[in-house]
């Protein structure tokens, strides 16, 4: 298949599309590695604000941040702690330790201290999606 894998319906995958239609292989690597990061509260991958309202989050479609432009300062955060690449997440003994390992391939946070506000905790029950607050 040209330009991806299916991701199965599951959104703990990539629901993402490519210009041809296909599901996305891979999040886009961050344009910059300066104060302008962000990490998506649900799901901890690392973009740019403008990656993040041009293309939204690959893990979490449901939030839509890249149709409502709000729900990128709603549902990511500039404030987190170091940063993983990871190539193949259902391999990587580290991302399954993070518990990123059935998200696609991307940067991700390690930790990130704050949680998504309820209104948005709300949306992922609704899409029976697993939301895990941080740990305090």
């Amino acid at each position: 298949m040209k330009g991806g894998r299916r991701g199965g319906g599951e959104y703990g995958r990539s629901n993402g599309r490519d210009d041809e239609g296909m599901m996305a292989q891979f999040s886009q690597i961050p344009t910059s590695f300066g104060h302008e990061l962000r990490a998506c509260l649900r799901c901890r991958l690392v973009k740019t604000y403008d990656q993040f309202r041009e293309s939204g989050c690959e893990n979490c479609p449901f939030l839509e941040m890249d149709k409502e432009h709000d729900n990128v300062a709603n549902c990511t955060t500039p404030n987190f702690t170091g940063i993983i690449s990871v190539t193949d997440p259902s391999k990587s003994w580290a991302a399954r330790w993070l518990r990123i390992g059935r998200f696609i391939p991307g940067c991700y946070t390690l930790t990130v201290s704050e949680e998504l506000p309820e209104e948005y905790q709300t949306v992922c029950a609704d899409n029976n999606v697993q939301y895990v607050p941080p740990k305090r």
